[in-house]
């Protein structure tokens, strides 16, 4: 099975080789073997309940190559496989809209859709650090790759430029920290880890790891690369880049933090204000978005946030000796990995359709799309309560554990800690609250009333196989918020993982999470019902249809609703200063009796990025144009330099500086 595993790659070239028509079958049939047997270790694994080492016979770096997975990457494997399983299938009909492409940009964007997969594969495998930077660099070139499938647009070049820009610097620092427990240890796995940490001060090289994967996982400030790539990359890329592939970050911070000896209050607490911070501005400047995926993306660094918060907290409890606190945080946290990559890639999806359907994104020319596409719709509205947090969905579920590891953890904890978890409290408080008035917002404008700057006559519902994997999690979705005693055990083993030690599992947090979920599926069902006897009393009679928010008007009622940007006026003019929002508008003077037509327009900046990133940008753009002077364009000239650096290296040599 193992060889089966290495040799996939091979069949990867086949892209190259299969007509245009035949690859879309073949990337879902070279996507699900590669899912099987990968899954088949992972389910190994954790009915074993211990992990398992695979010998390759293989060598690289002086050290055989060895597949190693526990219980924590048997998680992700699992969440990975289903994820792209799901985008492979939803990117049969959404991958026609580019059936003008070329064979080879089809043959590239499949065969990189692969190496994507089987690189995160890999991160979650690998041992060996070394073997595990080359993993992670294919999965940064691969994802690259992918969101620059449309590269005849400019804005699509520079996304994905800015994004692997990004990603480098994570990778560099990464390296870095590698390189330093090699040195100190002599070891190149991951074990070294614990001896370097055991001799050391722990924060300096943690905060190394932490910044290296939290850019890829997206954490406030090294966020910024998301709003750009998100909307610039096809939507089954955007699904699961979101879904799994920043979860790799997280990933990287968890299997780091296994090996972690000391500084755990001070680790706990970094993770936790930072993630905070990260729920708190994504889901702030995602309300006031246009573009749909951007929406979602910021989403993305919200729900990070709340990863990060349940990691945090459940630091803190292994450090306070708080075993409820550490239980449920490290619990919630890594259950939340799971239910992210469920409504996220399903919210990418119902975006996908609907860009498939009216080719825009931007919020404020869709509308009164429930009318064609129910289905999207109806996955749309319970993706987006799933997101928010509410029951009977499975966001409520994880978010619910950590609030309860929060109230449970009240009590016995130290002045300072209370203050702490009643801070992380709040904050998941106000992302909540933030997250559904957003999402009210999304789907309002996109669904509801009457179409704005949009055809409808030619949109159409999804065919079934594109609404199968959508539904498929919506299933699991219902599932995981009305039983989570099904899979509760797995996650609180992973948590046990970082307390060292075996705690008895809550078991009234989770009877009580079902009872909360029983009764909402309950209304839900009388809300059905309803809805249901209405029809059957009203089937006979004749119902008259009329423009949706007419107000008294005849015409013209689709400019007569709420756009995207005035239902979150109230909160942007607030907060405009916050979210670095920017106006462009010419102010009508007194003296303009007749004045011309104008535009309104509202656009936000992430304060981080134009503060830091592109400043730094900047410095650096400077310092390179004062060096362009080299690039004269005469072939002599570049003989010098050659003949320079010749004769600089053959001095260097003879004085034994090199």
């Amino acid at each position: 099975m193992l060889t089966a595993f290495v040799l996939l790659p091979i069949f990867s070239f086949l892209f190259f080789l299969l007509p245009k028509k035949f690859q879309p079958a073949y990337n879902i049939l070279l996507t699900l073997i590669t899912a099987a047997i990968s899954s088949r270790f992972a389910l190994l694994v954790i009915s074993r309940g211990s992990g398992i080492v695979e010998n390759t016979q293989m060598y690289f770096w002086g050290s055989e190559i060895k597949f190693t997975i526990d219980l924590l990457s048997a998680f992700f494997i699992l969440v990975v496989n289903f994820t792209v399983l799901t985008g492979a299938v939803f990117s049969i009909e959404y991958m026609r809209m580019y059936k003008e492409k070329k064979f080879t940009d089809f043959s590239f964007h499949y065969f990189s859709f692969f190496w994507l997969l089987y690189s995160m594969l890999l991160v979650c495998m690998f041992h060996n650090m070394v073997a595990f930077l080359v993993a992670w660099e294919i999965m940064s070139v691969a994802s690259f790759a992918l969101v620059i499938f449309e590269y005849e647009k400019p804005e699509v070049i520079k996304a994905g430029i800015n994004y692997l820009v990004q990603m480098h610097i994570g990778a560099l620092l990464l390296i870095i920290a590698c390189i330093l427990v090699y040195n100190e240890t002599g070891n190149i796995t991951w074990d070294g880890l614990t001896s370097y940490f055991y001799n050391h001060k722990n924060i300096p090289l943690f905060l190394l790891f932490f910044i290296g994967f939290g850019i890829k996982a997206g954490f406030v400030p090294f966020h910024t690369w998301l709003p750009h790539a998100h909307p610039a990359a096809p939507t089954h890329v955007s699904g699961i880049m979101s879904g799994v592939m920043i979860k790799m970050g997280i990933y990287g911070i968890l299997r780091v933090l296994f090996h972690v000896q000391s500084d755990l209050l001070a680790i706990g607490i970094i993770i936790l204000v930072i993630s905070s911070i990260s729920g708190i501005a994504g889901v702030g400047t995602a309300i006031i978005q246009h573009d749909l995926k951007k929406l979602l993306a910021y989403h993305s660094i919200e729900n990070i946030g709340i990863i990060g918060i349940g990691i945090g907290t459940g630091l803190i409890g292994v450090a306070t000796n708080n075993d409820l606190l550490s239980i449920l945080g490290f619990g919630g946290g890594i259950l939340h990995v799971l239910n992210h990559s469920l409504f996220k890639s399903l919210l990418f999806y119902t975006t996908g359709s609907v860009y498939l359907n009216t080719h825009t994104r931007i919020i404020d020319n869709l509308g009164g799309l429930i009318k064609k596409l129910p289905h999207t719709a109806i996955l749309f509205l319970f993706a987006s309560i799933a997101i928010c947090g509410l029951p009977p969905f499975n966001g409520f579920v994880s978010e619910f554990m950590i609030y309860n590891g929060f109230a449970a953890s009240m009590i016995s904890s130290t002045v300072g800690i209370k203050i702490l978890i009643m801070f992380a409290m709040l904050s998941l408080v106000v992302i909540g609250g933030l997250a559904i008035f957003c999402f009210t917002k999304a789907f309002g404008i996109v669904f509801l009333g009457t179409p704005r700057n949009i055809k409808t006559e030619s949109v159409t519902e999804m065919k079934w196989y594109t609404l199968f994997p959508q539904y498929l999690i919506l299933i699991l979705i219902v599932t995981i918020g009305v039983f989570p005693k099904l899979i509760s055990k797995l996650f609180f083993d992973l948590a046990g993982m970082f307390t060292h030690k075996t705690i008895a599992i809550p078991e009234n947090t989770m009877t009580t999470i079902s009872s909360i979920s029983y009764f909402v599926l309950i209304f839900f069902g009388i809300t059905l019902l309803i809805y249901l006897l209405k029809k059957y009393f009203t089937r006979n009679k004749i119902i008259e249809q009329s423009p949706t928010w007419g107000c008294g008007y005849t015409g013209n009622a689709d400019k007569l609703q709420y756009t995207a940007s005035s239902y979150a006026e109230n909160y942007s003019h607030d907060m405009d200063n916050l979210l670095n929002l920017k106006t462009h508008y010419k102010k009508i003077e007194d003296e303009d009796i007749f004045p011309e037509e104008r535009n309104y327009e509202t656009h936000s900046e992430s304060l981080a990025e134009e503060k830091m990133f592109v400043k730094i940008s900047g410095s650096i753009k400077r310092f390179l144009n004062k060096l362009a002077f080299v690039q004269t364009g005469k072939t002599q000239h570049y003989i010098l330099y050659m003949f320079v650096l010749l004769i600089a290296l053959i001095l260097l040599t003879i004085f034994n500086v090199i």
